[in-house]
């Protein structure tokens, strides 16, 4: 099936530079934008009900760069002070610097791994008399309490944002021929849309073998998945896909 009209289930880029800009131009094709999902954060209100106090913990852990955002709204809706010894422990070193939004960056309380639940593993078992605090979305991650249990390391998370589904007319999202996915959200998201979803000869692409695994779950047909050899991300994964098949 020739490809015309591509869905990407993301904002669009905030610059002009973009590699799916140069897809669209290379192999003629339509590429447009849109969220299929956004996140909010949770009020005053719902966090006191989880009953968890953040100033009862000596270190924080943030998996991702929405987790900052929103646990440091938070705070200061609650009128909750971090202080100055409070010990940050970051999924990654990307999110680590993302934290200089917030409080001042100062490497001997701030600790990062490589992307990876698991890289954080050293981290804690060296630091393992710390009561760590997690801010977790609606979508628990269960290997981080694993880690602490592993342990034996006092810990907590509460609920401080949610992922809900954007809201996008059946019409428009059926006007596509390829759809591309990033998340298990965004199939939800296609699932809460057009309820009765027919796949039909759109293509569905996606990338991470987690999503990958609820759209086969959800009964559909996945025509793209990334990574795979010869392109490590979706934007190469496409460009490959539409030299062969555009033809």
């Amino acid at each position: 099936m020739k490809v015309s009209k591509i869905l990407v289930s993301q904002p669009k880029p905030a610059t002009g530079k973009s590699p799916y800009f140069d897809i669209a131009e290379k192999h003629n094709v339509q590429i447009d934008f849109c969220s299929f999902i956004r996140v909010e954060g949770v009020t005053a209100k719902e966090f006191r009900q989880q009953k968890v106090s953040v100033l009862d913990h000596t270190a924080i852990v943030f998996l991702s760069r929405h987790a900052i955002d929103h646990f440091f709204t938070l705070c200061k809706d609650l009128r909750v002070t971090i202080p100055d010894d409070m010990k940050y422990f970051c999924l990654s070193e990307t999110i680590s610097h993302y934290i200089q939004k917030y409080v001042q960056y100062r490497k001997r309380k701030v600790f990062f791994g490589n992307g990876h639940i698991q890289d954080l593993e050293p981290l804690f078992a060296k630091h393992k008399t710390e009561k760590y605090f997690v801010p977790t979305s609606n979508i628990h991650n269960a290997e981080i309490n694993s880690l602490f249990d592993k342990y034996g390391i006092t810990h907590s998370q509460a609920e401080m944002y949610r992922t809900v589904s954007t809201e996008i007319a059946p019409e428009y999202i059926k006007s596509y021929d390829m759809l591309i996915f990033f998340s298990p959200h965004g199939i939800e998201s296609l699932n809460k849309n057009i309820p009765d979803y027919s796949q039909g000869d759109q293509l569905i692409a996606c990338f991470g073998n987690v999503t990958a695994k609820c759209i086969k779950d959800n009964g559909l047909r996945l025509d793209l998945e990334a990574p795979h050899e010869g392109a490590t991300n979706m934007p190469a994964a496409l460009d490959v896909y539409l030299t062969a098949n555009n033809k």
